[in-house]
């Protein structure tokens, strides 16, 4: 059979386009965007910079402000810093209305790029336009109060802990920065050891990611050794040697953050350290040092320090030396222009600094007077230039007990220790969601391992607690540094936003009923509708299985599965479901282009029935045309032309049906034509397919040497799926194909795991497993010439790794 196959058209809007949505400018950038915001960062790239040299000469303004942002904050997520600077920069010049995270991230890319002042005016300029910007909405991420079981953590007792004290860490580029210090006495003081006690120093773990394990606390509360070896590399969940693989292995917080970010804790205490390891000459003192907080690109410390300034110290009314809040920036290697914050005091002490993401606000904790108990926690805003009044966060976080250690995550939410509040130790970590940066909604204990019977604090962490660190003397009554692994999800159920949209057309689908039924026990059947852009979201339960059966008037109803088993990461998922409409697309013509000559007294419809493969008209063919509205059926046999016609009444809506043994039956849905019209003649041609046809569809791609279904691949799918719905007898051969590279037999073993994976996916959306077969062809059948030996792009290999369906039997 000839390698090279036609697309063949298989009658009415299921195939009305030859060209798919990457054929289009709007639809690839949209399909684009959507690889960037599943952070399929590689593929984002090579999306956009598709639209950039094939469609250059085509793009709008919008557009290629559109592509030039995606690609600069693509190329700045996987690391390409200049190439990130150079798309920021163009995407500049497109506009002048970036966003303040596109100043932001352009900012820091100039930082990293070494470009220090421009950075740093950027910055001032992103400042500028958040000002105009209206508040933030409410965070997302872990939300209080909605979670069902207990969460499983697994922890690591780091090696860098010694006889001494080591507590509050906090991110730092891509190391650690953490308070170290000998017993002593504290300004800010606990009920509890935490924290500690002493005179202390900030110290200093340049790559977390080598941070070596002394042992492990596993989930279950076992103690077992560190292996005696750790990934120099990539920290990551189920790719290390010591944890298992789950469903969503992912980067855990070493390579969270860019290498930069917050929070560190307070407590007095101090050890014998190696001096090499001291954070910075310039800021450590003979007096308390820590926490501290840091800018996201590493160029502004704020940290705690006795009240202790230019060689001087100052202390109370009722001689105590305070603790305080300063401030230094960093040039040439080494921090300086060191200030105090203006809201320090003599009389009181500030403590326990920790940023929010866009560094608009600053949370700490102090024992000013107005509190509720000890210490309370506060938050100050950045405007026009300064740090703002300190306003306290309320009764609902704070307690006549001591609030300390805050911490904000990227979504805006807070971690902080207390001792004023139900838990099992002196002091506990607890997590509170804020809106408005300011106002706390709800406020959750943490489980065990996190929290003990002891003190546990300086807690830090990514936006979904997957992992991080903090501090606890839990063990012999000594402040140390612990690691943290996420291990089950944070909830009992499991975000999912779902997309209805018309796989034609790719417009969004409002009014959709979407009908989920859980394959659990006891679980009712719900239901949903789309809203006007075509979404709908529901939280479902962990652990289980869901089938989405969905629905709309003048669509063939789609079913698709899910399943939230083995999901351990907390990120909301995405659901695309694409509706068919089954309808013949039937373009009126004139009365002269009539069949039948003379005039046209009546409405009719008809065409031409013609084979699939080669468009040739087929005689013998029995059609047949039901109206709905009496249930009427009348019958119609072609000639060798192929031609059929059927009177029709004007307000009723037909079901035409074509159907002759050898061939699959082809049935269609007629819209009704207004009533009152004039007399008008609709044109329907039919195509059939028969045993022996083969269709390629476009865009069943896959990547070098995997046999899992690429994101673009569903689309065209859903086609194959309407087509088996629409030829309810049709049994189908699912051949995929390899490209040349590789050995042969590998190839094959490939091609044949990459039709199971499309079979599955047809099974998925309710076509039954009997209808079809799978073969895999390998490299026997290449398109082109790249054959072994012979040099080809990627994009010739890409086309020979394609999945085809023979039409093998029509019952």
């Amino acid at each position: 059979m000839n390698k090279n196959w036609r697309v063949l058209i298989l009658g009415g809007l299921l195939w009305l386009s030859s060209l798919t949505a990457w054929a289009q400018t709007d639809s690839l950038l949209q399909q684009a965007n959507r690889l960037l915001s599943y952070k399929a960062y590689g593929r984002a790239i090579e999306a956009y910079s598709e639209l950039l040299n094939e469609y250059d000469t085509k793009l709008t303004n919008t557009q290629r402000f559109a592509i030039q942002s995606g690609l600069a904050s693509a190329y700045q997520q996987v690391g390409d810093t200049q190439k990130a600077e150079r798309f920021f920069r163009e995407a500049a010049a497109n506009s002048a209305e970036e966003s303040p995270q596109q100043i932001l991230e352009f900012a820091q890319t100039l930082v990293k790029n070494g470009k220090l002042q421009e950075g740093q005016k950027q910055y001032e300029r992103y400042l500028q336009v958040k000002a105009k910007q209206p508040e933030r909405a409410m965070p997302t991420g872990p939300v209080a109060g909605t979670r069902k079981d207990a969460v499983r953590y697994r922890l690591e007792y780091l090696d860098l802990n010694s006889q001494g004290e080591e507590f509050s860490p906090a991110f730092y580029q891509d190391g650690l920065v953490y308070v170290a210090g000998k017993k002593g006495g504290a300004t800010i003081e606990t009920t509890g050891s935490g924290g500690g006690s002493g005179y202390l120093d900030l110290f200093y773990a340049p790559n977390r990611n080598n941070l070596k394990v002394a042992s492990i606390i596993n989930a279950d509360g076992s103690v077992s050794k560190a292996p005696d070896t750790r990934s120099k590399t990539q920290y990551v969940v189920g790719q290390d040697n010591y944890s298992r693989p789950t469903a969503n292995d992912s980067r855990t917080v070493p390579n969270f953050y860019e290498g930069i970010n917050i929070s560190e804790g307070l407590g007095y205490q101090d050890q014998s350290v190696d001096p090499a390891k001291q954070f910075s000459k310039t800021l450590n003192t003979k007096y308390h040092e820590g926490p501290a907080t840091f800018s996201r690109d590493g160029s502004r410390i704020i940290f705690t320090r006795n009240n202790y300034n230019n060689g001087r110290a100052s202390k109370s009314t009722t001689g105590v030396n305070k603790l305080k809040l300063y401030t230094a920036t960093q040039q040439n290697g080494s921090w300086m222009n060191i200030e105090e914050l203006p809201f320090n005091n003599d009389e009181y002490s500030v403590g326990h600094p920790t940023l929010s993401r866009d560094e608009q606000y600053l949370y700490f904790a102090s024992d000013m007077p107005g509190g509720s108990g000890g210490t309370d926690l506060y938050v100050s805003r950045y405007q026009n230039g300064r740090w703002g009044r300190p306003v306290n966060l309320g009764p609902t976080i704070n307690t006549r007990g001591n609030e300390l250690f805050p911490f904000v995550d990227d979504n805006g939410n807070l971690y902080f220790s207390s001792d004023g509040r139900k838990g099992l130790g002196a002091l506990d970590v607890f997590f509170a969601t804020l809106s408005d940066a300011v106002t706390v909604q709800a406020v959750e204990h943490l489980d065990a391992p996190i929290n003990s019977e002891q003190d546990d604090f300086g807690f830090i962490t990514d936006a979904s607690r997957q992992g991080g660190y903090f501090s606890s003397n839990r063990r012999n009554g000594n402040d140390d540094i612990y690691r943290f692994v996420r291990e089950s999800s944070l909830f009992g159920c499991r975000d999912l936003t779902i997309r209805l949209y018309d796989t034609n057309s790719e417009q969004p689908l409002d009014s959709v009923t979407v009908l989920i039924k859980s394959r659990g026990e006891g679980r009712p059947d719900r239901t949903l509708v789309s809203d006007a852009n075509g979404f709908m979201r529901i939280c479902l339960e962990g652990n289980n299985a869901f089938t989405f059966q969905a629905s709309r008037d003048g669509y063939i109803n789609s079913t698709v599965g899910f399943t939230t088993t083995s999901l351990t990461d907390d990120q909301p998922s995405r659901l695309e479901i694409g509706l068919i409409k089954p309808t013949v697309v039937m373009d009126t013509i004139a009365t002269d282009n009539a069949i039948n000559a003379g005039p046209l007294t009546q409405s009719r419809i008809s065409g031409v029935v013609m084979s699939a493969r080669d468009r040739k008209p087929i005689d013998g063919v029995t059609v047949r045309l039901r109206n709905e509205c009496d249930r009427s059926l009348r019958e119609y046999v072609t000639g060798p032309d192929g031609r059929y016609t059927f009177n029709v009444v004007e307000g009723c809506d037909y079901t035409l049906v074509a159907s002759k043994p050898a061939f699959g039956t082809n049935t269609n849905r007629i819209k009704r034509l207004p009533k009152k019209t004039k007399p008008k003649e609709v044109s329907a041609d039919l195509r059939m397919l028969s045993v022996g046809d083969v269709v390629t569809i476009d865009n069943i791609y896959y990547d070098l040497d995997r046999f899992s279904l690429r994101a673009d691949a569903a689309r065209e799918l859903d086609k194959v799926v309407a087509t088996m719905r629409k030829y309810p007898s049709l049994i189908i051969e699912i051949r995929s194909h390899t490209d040349s590279r590789g050995e042969a037999e590998h190839n094959k073993a490939l091609s044949l795991q990459r039709a199971k994976a499309v079979a599955n996916y047809l099974v998925s959306k309710g076509i039954s497993r009997r209808r079809m077969s799978t073969l895999g062809m390998g490299e026997s059948q290449l398109v082109n010439n790249c054959t072994d030996g012979v040099i080809c792009t990627d994009a010739e290999h890409q086309r020979n790794r394609r999945t085809e369906f023979r039409v093998v039997e029509i019952k």
